[in-house]
C-alpha cells in the first residue's frame, strides 16, 4: 500500500468490520481485564508478566509477528511494530497494561476482576484506565488488517506495565530503543473526553514536583502531661509551616516559585470561558458548596493551567481508636506541587528546600526528600497529527473537539518530547466520572466504540494529510 492511497474512500470497510465484531472485541477486552496485573505490588508480579504475554499473543494474532515482552528492571515492557511503507507516516501508540490496586474491596459492587456489563457500561478495574483505552488501538489495527490488508499508517506499539507505580523503567527503556521509536508522532488514549458526547483533545498537561517532609523535635516521643507547654511539637510545627506556604489570595509564596510561570494568553483565556463548563454543577458532584481558587483566575483555569501546591498526607502522634497522651517526636507530610510551563520541577524542589529552611523553627530537625517529578507539556494544536484528530473527531460527534489543558500529569507525553523529540495527541474517551484509581471502575462500551472509530479515522485522515505534502 503507498502513501498516496487515498483512504478516505476505503475507510467504511475498516468501520464495518469494527462494528461487526464489536461483541467480540468486548469479550476479549474482558478476557485482558480479568487478569489482576496490579504494578505497584509485587505479590501481583506474576499477574503482571501475565497480561504482558497475553498482549503478545494477542499482538501475533493482528499480525503485529515481532511483538514481544522485553523484561526491565521492574515489569515487562511489549513492543510491535506494522511497516506499511517507509514513505506511510509512523504512529507510536502508547498504553499500559497495569492497573491500580483495587482497596478497598468492600467498596465495589461487582468483584474488581469479574467484568460485569450493567446497561452498556464495562466494570472493572482497568476498564477505562487504561486496557479498555489502548486495547481501542488494537482494534483498530485488527480492522485495518481483516479488510484493506494494513492500515493506512506505519504502527509501532509500546504498552508498559509501571505506570501506576511510577514508569520506572521506562525513561532508560525510551532511550535504550530510540531507533525503534522513531516515529512522526505519539497518540495517547489515557485521559477524558470533555463531557459525554464532547470530545475533545488534550493540548497542556501540568507537571509535577512531589516531597515529602519530616519534622523531628524530641528523640522519643514524650508524655504531654510531663513535658507539654515546654517542648515544641513537631505536629503543631508543621501545620504552621503548612500553613505558610499559602497567602490569603491564595497564592503560593515560596520565594521565586512563580518566576518562570507562562502567563495565560488572552486567547487561551477566551477559550477556557467559551466552554460549556459549570464551576456550581463541578463543585457540586465533588461534594463541595464553594469552590477555592488563586485569586482572579476561574476554576476552570485554576484547575488546569496555574500551579497549585497541595497537601497530600499528613500523619503523626496516635491516630488509633482512643486517646493516647504522646507528644510527638516527627511529623511528616506529603506535598504535591503541579507546575505550568515554563517551571521545571527540579528547580522547584530546591526553590521549597530553601524556602522550608528558612522557615523551621530552630527546635526541628528537617528532612526533606523528593519523591516524584515531571515536566509540563504544551503541544502545538496545528500540528498535522492534531488536524487529523480534528477531523477523525469531527466525524464521530459531528462536532469539533474542544482543546483543553488538564490539571493532571503524564510523565511519559514529557519523556517522548525530551527524549525522542515527539510529540503527543492525547486523544482519550474516558470521563471525570468513570471512577479511575476507585471502587466500581466502569468504561461506557458506546464510548468504546467511538474511540476505535475515531482512531480508524485518524489514521485515514493523517495518511492523507501527509501524503498530499
Amino acid at each position: 500500500m503507498k502513501a498516496n492511497f487515498n483512504y478516505i474512500q476505503m475507510i467504511d470497510h475498516a468501520l464495518s468490520y469494527s462494528k461487526k465484531h464489536h461483541d467480540r472485541f468486548v469479550d476479549e477486552l474482558i478476557e485482558l481485564l480479568r487478569i489482576p496485573s496490579i504494578s505497584t505490588d509485587l505479590s501481583y508480579s506474576n499477574h503482571v508478566a501475565h497480561a504482558a504475554d497475553w498482549l503478545v499473543e494477542h499482538l501475533k494474532s493482528l499480525g503485529v509477528n515481532n511483538s514481544k515482552a522485553i523484561q526491565t528492571n521492574g515489569h515487562p515492557i511489549v513492543i510491535g511494530n506494522i511497516e506499511v511503507d517507509p514513505t506511510c507516516p509512523t504512529v507510536l501508540v502508547y498504553g499500559h497494561y497495569d492497573v491500580q490496586p483495587a482497596d478497598p474491596l468492600e467498596q465495589w459492587t461487582s468483584p474488581p476482576f469479574e467484568p460485569i456489563i450493567k446497561d452498556g457500561v464495562l466494570f472493572a478495574r482497568g476498564a477505562c484506565d487504561d486496557k479498555g483505552q489502548f486495547f481501542m488501538h488494537l482494534k483498530a489495527l485488527e480492522s485495518w488488517m481483516q479488510t484493506t490488508g494494513a492500515p493506512p499508517v506505519n504502527i509501532k506499539f509500546i504498552i508498559e506495565g509501571e505506570e501506576e507505580s511510577g514508569s520506572a523503567s521506562l525513561p532508560n527503556f525510551i532511550s535504550e530503543y530510540r531507533d525503534y521509536l522513531a516515529a512522526d508522532v505519539v497518540v495517547i488514549s489515557d485521559s477524558s473526553l470533555f463531557a459525554p458526547g464532547i470530545p475533545s483533545i488534550t493540548y497542556g498537561l501540568r507537571g509535577m514536583t512531589y516531597i515529602e517532609l519530616t519534622l523531628t523535635g524530641p528523640d522519643r516521643d514524650l508524655h504531654s502531661g510531663t513535658y507539654g507547654g515546654a517542648i515544641h511539637n513537631p505536629i503543631n510545627a508543621l501545620a504552621q509551616l503548612i500553613a505558610q506556604m499559602h497567602d490569603e489570595d491564595h497564592r503560593i509564596l515560596i520565594d521565586g516559585f512563580y518566576d518562570r510561570v507562562r502567563p495565560l494568553s488572552a486567547d487561551e483565556r477566551k477559550s477556557m470561558a467559551a466552554l460549556p463548563f459549570e464551576s456550581e454543577k463541578w463543585a457540586q458532584e465533588v461534594g463541595v458548596d464553594i469552590p477555592v481558587t488563586e485569586s482572579g483566575y476561574s476554576v476552570l483555569e485554576a484547575s488546569t493551567s496555574r500551579p497549585t501546591l497541595d497537601c497530600n498526607g499528613i500523619w503523626g502522634g496516635y491516630t488509633d481508636d482512643g486517646a493516647k497522651t504522646v507528644l510527638p517526636s516527627k511529623a511528616s507530610a506529603k506535598i504535591s506541587m503541579r507546575l505550568v510551563p515554563d517551571q521545571d520541577p527540579d528547580e522547584i524542589a530546591i526553590l521549597t528546600r530553601s524556602w522550608l529552611e528558612s522557615k523551621v523553627p530552630a527546635s526541628m530537625a528537617m528532612e526533606f526528600k523528593v519523591l516524584h517529578g515531571a515536566q509540563p507539556v504544551m503541544i502545538n494544536t496545528n500540528s498535522p497529527a492534531m488536524t487529523a484528530a480534528t477531523e477523525a473527531l469531527n466525524d464521530v460527534y459531528h462536532r469539533p473537539p474542544y482543546f483543553m489543558r488538564i490539571g493532571g500529569s503524564i510523565p511519559v507525553v514529557a519523556d517522548f518530547k525530551h527524549l525522542l523529540g515527539l510529540d503527543s495527541v492525547l486523544m482519550g474517551f474516558g470521563l471525570d466520572s468513570d471512577a479511575i484509581h476507585s471502587p466500581n471502575e466502569h468504561f461506557g462500551l458506546d464510548r468504546f466504540a467511538e474511540g476505535i472509530e475515531s482512531i480508524i479515522r485518524f489514521h485515514a485522515h493523517y495518511a492523507s494529510i501527509e501524503g498530499s505534502k
